[in-house]
């Protein structure tokens, strides 16, 4: 790293909007200064929810910056998806120190996409890339910790880190890919007949009860309506028995950060907001975020609707290439969302947990690549003859 300076930030103020999403593209908006920023401004991530930033920036030695990585030191696993706990109980059990650590992540959030976010003008990106990678080693040892986590990060750099010596991990989420439909009975056109007529029958349904379906961008989305939808995610909370991370603030800040890119559903029933969905739009891909409805209520089909259903409507209306609709539910799979491979890459100092958790991977990889194949035998469409 001669001539190379990294410095860490505990705010993502600290660094130009400007010269962040230099590096992070537009490709994707849980990676943008936007998106972080409001989680960091509404108090979702900090202290009081353990997610504490030390955002990494690598600039030359004149200063240009090369590349950045949102980068947060953790004292626990909630929030990341990717679930080491078993790795940090065995650890601990041995004598050893699991916590804190560093996760390279975007907070509450199972979404893939670019972590060791490099800048266009810089040449030969993967060298900087590595270059990142080398630098969150160095963090780690510095600080005297136990491990570095890069989290759902994109298949190239899984493998650009797993060639340095890192640690790989596979997961399996569903996505439904756009072949170019035209409206949704194009895309039911290319399922069998009996899960054709099984989606058809669950939307019409969900439409028959008397509920109305509405899609509000940006600022279109007004305060009583963030206001609402924070009521429907606290009630998923507690139906899951999981921690309300992301505060009131955090929503309306996404409205006037991100604009047109934020995406709420809403269903009422008689004009009153009983249900809602939260995606962000990138640029090919509408992210499924959140979502939740009122507590006692239970519309037949409602989430497969909102979530799954009307996503892809949208898709299809805005020429998007797929919908990723967030971890886990393999009730996706009849929905025509494909499995599909999540990547992760891990750094662990200690040499005997390293050895323990690399055998661990070797067989979980090996396990997820035989489940692939049946995974996609259960989706709806027509057999190729």
């Amino acid at each position: 790293m001669t001539g190379t300076t990294m410095t860490l930030h505990r705010r993502i103020a600290e660094i130009p909007a400007r010269e962040w999403d230099a590096c992070a593209g537009d490709a994707n908006p849980f990676v943008s200064h936007a998106f972080l920023s409001a989680l960091e401004d509404s108090g979702s991530t900090g202290p009081t929810t353990g997610w504490l930033p030390q955002h990494l920036v690598l600039r030359d030695g004149e200063g240009h910056l090369l590349a950045v990585a949102p980068l947060y030191a953790k004292g626990h696993s909630f929030g990341e998806y990717v679930f080491d706990q078993q790795w940090a109980q065995a650890f601990t059990q041995a004598g050893g120190r699991y916590y804190p650590k560093l996760q390279v992540a975007v907070p509450f959030s199972p979404v893939p996409g670019p972590r060791l976010l490099v800048h266009p003008d810089t040449p030969d990106a993967d060298a900087r890339r590595l270059l990142a990678g080398r630098a969150l080693r160095q963090a780690c040892g510095e600080l005297d910790l136990s491990s570095v986590h890069v989290t759902f990060c994109t298949r190239h750099e899984y493998d650009l880190l797993g060639e340095s010596g890192w640690l790989q991990r596979l997961g399996v989420q569903y996505h439904w890919d756009n072949d170019g439909y035209a409206s949704f009975d194009d895309f039911l056109d290319a399922l069998a007949s009996r899960k054709r007529k099984a989606i058809r029958r669950e939307r019409r349904d969900a439409n028959a009860c008397g509920l109305t379906f509405h899609t509000y961008r940006g600022t279109d989305i007004t305060g009583a309506l963030w206001h609402d939808f924070h009521q429907f995610y606290l009630s998923t909370v507690d139906r899951k028995w999981g921690s309300a991370y992301l505060q009131p603030d955090f929503f309306p800040l996404l409205s006037e950060r991100l604009g047109d890119r934020v995406v709420l559903m809403v269903a009422r029933h008689e004009g009153v907001p009983v249900a809602g969905a939260l995606n962000l739009m990138g640029r090919d891909t509408l992210y499924g975020r959140n979502w939740g409805r009122l507590e006692g209520h239970d519309w037949p089909f409602l989430h497969f609707e909102l979530c799954y259903y009307r996503a892809i409507d949208f898709a299809i209306e805005h020429g998007l290439k797929r919908v990723e609709a967030g971890a886990q539910g393999q009730h996706k799979l009849q929905r025509g969302y494909r499995p599909c491979l999540t990547h992760s890459a891990h750094w662990i100092s200690h040499p005997g947990l390293r050895e323990a958790v690399a055998e661990f991977l070797t067989h979980e990889r090996a396990a997820i690549m035989a489940e692939l194949p049946a995974l996609d035998a259960l989706t709806p469409y027509r057999t190729q003859a």
